[in-house]
């Protein structure tokens, strides 16, 4: 190892600390934690054991980065929690040249489009397997965590007990490269609702909601999953997305418990053809939103 590519790991560590975000050290030419007694996630490589001593001591303190930088070539890890950071990975599949399987950003385009939403322009840094990491700023409130495959095959988090393998780092697969400029962008409201974590439905036995209201809730359960079950082949998972959004406000208003929409929409969407995780995915996203969206209910003023 170089004292230039000393030099360059330090100032990386520096110029992500001077943004505020908490770093510490890696292995040199790896990305497992350096801190003592630390292991990394053996799927993932990015998880720390159950007591994640280096999201504790990670760091913004200038004087700290290069008292340990001068030991030895670390590379950058990034504490996201602390830095008030959520990432997306991107990963791609590990065997490129069998695999049929679509990349992960492939799957999150999808996903964006499927939400009517344009792929978010934000800090984004290319990993050295080929993928990328979108950096955000994490929304106030309840702490968001890591997730794994949350949002779709090869797309998964770092939030609070997570990290990522900072721009400048090296590992013998290549280098961690920034995509595009500084500027990171507020994590969208839409991929929140996918990430904040669900409340589980009460295990007391539900109440029926009497009157009008109620029936014609049940009324569109019925036909919304009518649509889906017989939806054809290139709109199956737009109708699973909209039937889903259609319901969700029955759920926002208590006129349909969560769990009987996302059971009956399931079963529909598997029985036109999606997958289990294609109807999963999809019915997180739009049940979310749609409940976000409609907290007042129809006869408000």
């Amino acid at each position: 190892m170089t004292h230039d590519t000393r030099s360059a790991l330090l100032r990386a560590a520096l110029d992500a600390a001077a943004r505020g975000w908490h770093v510490f050290p890696l292995r040199p030419g790896t990305k497992r934690p350096a801190l003592h007694g630390e292991q990394a996630c053996p799927r993932t490589g990015e998880c720390a054991a159950v007591h994640v001593k280096w999201e504790q001591r990670a760091t913004t303190d200038p004087d700290r980065i290069r008292a340990a930088w001068s030991r030895a070539p670390f590379n950058v890890g990034i504490a996201t929690g602390p830095s008030g950071l959520v990432a997306i990975d991107l990963d791609v599949p590990k065997d490129k040249g069998s695999s049929d399987a679509p990349c992960g950003a492939t799957t999150f385009a999808a996903l964006c489009e499927r939400a009517g939403q344009a792929v978010p322009t934000t800090y984004r840094v290319r990993t050295a397997s080929g993928g990328e990491h979108l950096y955000f700023t994490a929304p106030t409130g309840p702490r968001l965590t890591n997730t794994a495959r949350t949002i779709g095959e090869l797309v998964d988090t770092r939030a609070w007990g997570g990290y990522v393998v900072a721009a400048g780092s090296i590992t013998p697969a290549g280098p961690y490269e920034a995509l595009c400029g500084l500027e990171v962008a507020a994590l969208p409201d839409w991929l929140c609702d996918i990430l904040r974590p669900v409340p589980k439905p009460s295990q007391a036995p539900s109440v029926a909601v009497a009157g009008q209201s109620c029936r014609y809730a049940n009324v569109a359960l019925t036909a919304e999953t009518q649509n889906v079950a017989t939806a054809q082949l290139g709109t199956r998972e737009a109708a699973l997305f909209r039937a889903a959004r259609a319901l969700g406000r029955f759920v926002a208003w208590g006129d349909l418990p969560r769990h009987v929409v996302e059971q009956a929409l399931q079963e529909a969407g598997e029985t036109a053809g999606l997958t289990a995780a294609e109807c999963r995915s999809t019915l997180r996203s739009a049940l979310n939103w749609s409940i976000t969206h409609n907290t007042r209910r129809r006869d408000a003023a």
